[in-house]
C-alpha cells in the first residue's frame, strides 16, 4: 500500500513539474475521490495546483453529485463542469434509443480539454478494471483530437514517464494505473475516506434489465413490463444510471466490502456497467475516440 502510494505520490509531483494546466477527472466516484486525496497529500500544505473538471451526462446519482459538490467546497477547490445535457439542447448531441448518455461524455470532454487549454488530464483508470485500460500506460498520449492510438504507447521503464507532446496534443495520465479495486478499497480504509453511500449496502427501489438492478429514472426506466421492486444492494463503481446496476449485498460497513470484494471473481465493470458489454471492444473504441 504505501509503494502504491508512493508512486501515485510521484505521478502527481512529475506532471506538476512537466506541464503547465493538468486538470483531475472528477466525479464524487471512488477511484476520483481516493485520487483526489492523493493529489492533496502530493502537495500537502501547499493547495493543491490543479483544477477540477467532471462530465456531468445529466443521469448521474445525486448522491455522487452532492458529495462531488462537498468535497469541492471543503478543500476550496476549483471545478469545470462540462455538460452532456447543453450538447443536446443545442442539437450536437442526440439521445440514444437506450437512453444512456455514458457514449455521448467524449465530445463535452474534449472540447472543454481543448477550450481550457489543459495539457495533463488526470484519470482515475485501473488496468484491472478492462483490457482495453489494461494496454494503457500511465503518461497515455492523445493527438490534437484527442483521439488515442494503442501504437503510440510509450515505454516506461524504470518509472521513467515521458511527457512530451506536440501543440495541441495533451497526455492522459493515469496515478492508480497499477491499483486494484482490493487496493482502492483498502486504502479507503487505511486513510478513513468518506464516499458516498450509494458504495455500501442500502434499501434502494430498483428493477431488472439485462441481468442488472437499476434506478429508476427520467432516463428511461422501467419500461413496460419492468417491474421497480425495493431491494438491499449497493454499488461498486457508478456513473450514467441507464448503464450502472447495482448488486445484491450486505455489506454495510467497509470492513464487509473489503470481503466482498475479496471473494469476488467479476471486475466492477463487468459485472455492473452495461455500456462496457455492448461489445468485445467497446471500451477500446470509445477510447480511441477520446473517451476516459
Amino acid at each position: 500500500m504505501d509503494a502504491l502510494e508512493s508512486e501515485a505520490v510521484h505521478i502527481f509531483r512529475e506532471v506538476a513539474g512537466e506541464f503547465e494546466r493538468p486538470v483531475i477527472l472528477f466525479s464524487g466516484g471512488k477511484d476520483s475521490i481516493v485520487m483526489l486525496h492523493l493529489a492533496l497529500k502530493a502537495f500537502a500544505p501547499a493547495p493543491l495546483p490543479f483544477a477540477l473538471l467532471h462530465v456531468d451526462t445529466g443521469h448521474n446519482f445525486p448522491e455522487v453529485l452532492d458529495h462531488r459538490d462537498r468535497v469541492v467546497a471543503a478543500h476550496t477547490l476549483t471545478l469545470h463542469v462540462a455538460r452532456v445535457q447543453d450538447y443536446i439542447d443545442r442539437g450536437v448531441l442526440r439521445e440514444r434509443p437506450d437512453g444512456t448518455r455514458n457514449p455521448l461524455q467524449t465530445l463535452p470532454l474534449t472540447e472543454k480539454i481543448r477550450s481550457e487549454r489543459f495539457d495533463a488530464v488526470f484519470g482515475g483508470g485501473r488496468r484491472d478494471e478492462e483490457k482495453a485500460r489494461a494496454k494503457e500506460r500511465v503518461f497515455s498520449l492523445r493527438d490534437e483530437f484527442s483521439q488515442w492510438d494503442p501504437r503510440r504507447q510509450r515505454p516506461e521503464l524504470w518509472n521513467l514517464y515521458n511527457g512530451r507532446h506536440a501543440h495541441g496534443e495533451h497526455v492522459r495520465v493515469f496515478p492508480l494505473s497499477n491499483w486494484t479495486e482490493l487496493d482502492v478499497w483498502q486504502y479507503i480504509a487505511r486513510e478513513n475516506i468518506e464516499l458516498p453511500e450509494i458504495y455500501y449496502a442500502h434499501e434502494r427501489e430498483v428493477f431488472a434489465r439485462s441481468g442488472m438492478w437499476l434506478t429508476a429514472g427520467e432516463w428511461g426506466g422501467p419500461k413496460d413490463g419492468e417491474t421497480v421492486e425495493k431491494r438491499r444492494v449497493r454499488y461498486r463503481t457508478v456513473g450514467d444510471m441507464s448503464c450502472t446496476g447495482a448488486v445484491d449485498s450486505d455489506a454495510d460497513t467497509i470492513e464487509k466490502v473489503i470481503a466482498e470484494i475479496a471473494a469476488s471473481r467479476l471486475t466492477e465493470r463487468g459485472a455492473t456497467r452495461a455500456d462496457d458489454k455492448l461489445s468485445e471492444a467497446a471500451m477500446e473504441d470509445r477510447k480511441r475516440e477520446g473517451y476516459f
